[in-house]
């Protein structure tokens, strides 16, 4: 099925009327998904702080915490190939039903084992069965939503996704903290997700339009590996993925967020709290400011440019010494970081031949997951490493991590403009 053939009259009079902010919100299949999505990530925003709350509060361990990040990271390794093979040789609103209809049993798990007090390697077993679901979820998902709007009003589509999840970073884990403190209990938190997992599986029930696989594979190694061999011959997916996953492994500054808050700003819990939640308030507001504007015209000179507006910003906010000028940096970090997020979701979808959409999403969500994680680890290493030789060596190790991190992003712009001039060149969003 081409995607021609998908837009219904009102989505093509939408498409007409692309300068309204709002056209895309009146595609009914669309916003079906936008707020599924949304309700279903606020839930998982939530989740987030009951698992390490009560992981902490059960066994006062840090490196339970951190068995947290590697149990869900491991199944994204393993499992991101056949996601995507999954996501393109099978009807994508099947596989992102049947996966949000395991991640709700992995919370109804994790609802009775906090509930009973059972062993917590049943909860790790619970998020190990989450994250793979969600491996698989993400590239039949990102694949699905060209099929909800024209091509036209994709931008746009992307940038009011982008938002929702955004707007449940900054409100789920303050909702989920403040029921925890109410409840002193992880228990509501864990059954709110069972019942936002189900809501979203209503709300992608009720979407009409529909993948259609016209030649199914066999699931073989040269076609687990179709993905990465059209993202290496892409010059402009392979350029832009690079360059994004570059800019979080080294401009990635959050890892860092509690020395800042606690040694360098002297700001306490209160301020870490306000620190975390600048850069996804920043995405919000760039969203909104997207959503309201026509689509960016040299998408590809304003990708440069937002990524170096982000090591600019991270490097400022690694020398910052007051607490205020430190959020404003991190709430442009987050704000130029989902100009980046959205031109490049959008061109790995619409550069993206269908049959290969699927592939080509999971290995665009294995980059960029990945290298969050690993940019974690490598702003605390250089803080380690760095550390000692100095007269404060936990402050002013914080400080080179971050700002050297800040100047790597930019080399790595430079050295992505120069390799792949075509990211340059690139034109009006919208195709």
């Amino acid at each position: 099925m081409d995607q021609e053939e998908l837009p219904s009259p009102l989505a093509r009079a939408a498409a007409d009327r692309a300068p309204d902010p709002y056209a895309v919100l009146r595609i009914r299949d669309f916003t079906l998904y936008l707020v599924g999505r949304l309700v279903a990530s606020f839930g998982q925003q939530m989740l987030v702080v009951a698992v390490g709350w009560e992981l902490y509060e059960r066994t006062g361990s840090a490196l339970n915490l951190g068995l947290v990040g590697l149990t869900q990271m491991v199944p994204m390794i393993l499992g991101t190939l056949p996601a995507g093979h999954v996501a393109d040789n099978f009807e994508r609103k099947r596989v992102i039903l049947a996966m949000i209809a395991v991640i709700a049993a992995a919370s109804l798990g994790l609802t009775l084992i906090s509930a009973l007090h059972a062993p917590v390697g049943w909860t790790y077993a619970c998020l190990f069965v989450a994250g793979a679901a969600r491996t698989f979820l993400w590239p039949a998902s990102a694949a699905f939503l060209p099929y909800l709007v024209p091509r036209a009003l994709f931008s746009r589509a992307v940038t009011w996704n982008s938002g929702a999840f955004h707007l449940s970073s900054v409100a789920g884990p303050a909702a989920g903290g403040a029921l925890i403190a109410l409840t002193h209990s992880a228990v509501p938190v864990y059954a709110f997700n069972v019942a936002a997992a189900l809501f979203c599986f209503v709300m992608v029930a009720l979407i009409r339009s529909r993948h259609t696989v016209t030649r199914r594979e066999p699931m073989t190694l040269g076609s687990l590996l179709a993905g990465f061999k059209f993202v290496f011959q892409n010059r402009i997916i392979f350029g832009t993925i690079t360059l994004d996953m570059f800019a979080v492994l080294l401009g990635g500054a959050t890892a860092l967020l509690p020395v800042y808050a606690r040694d360098i700003l002297q700001a306490g819990p209160g301020g870490l709290g306000l620190l975390q939640a600048a850069m996804p308030a920043g995405a919000v507001v760039c969203a909104l400011i997207l959503a309201h504007r026509p689509p960016l015209e040299r998408a590809g000179r304003a990708l440069l440019w937002a990524v170096t507006a982000f090591g600019v910003a991270t490097i400022v906010f690694g020398v910052s010494k007051w607490f205020w000028l430190s959020f404003a940096m991190l709430f442009v970090c987050g704000a130029v970081d989902n100009v980046s997020v959205v031109i490049r979701h959008t061109l790995v979808q619409l550069l993206s031949p269908d049959e290969k959409r699927g592939r080509v999403s999971a290995v665009n969500s294995l980059f960029i997951g990945t290298s969050n994680e690993l940019g974690g680890f490598r702003a605390g290493v250089v803080a380690h490493l760095f550390g000692p030789a100095l007269a404060n060596p936990l402050v002013t190790g914080a400080i080179i991590s971050v700002v050297s991190g800040g100047v790597g992003t930019i080399l790595v712009v430079a050295a992505v403009a120069l390799i792949w001039p075509e990211i340059r060149r690139y034109g009006r969003l919208d195709g």
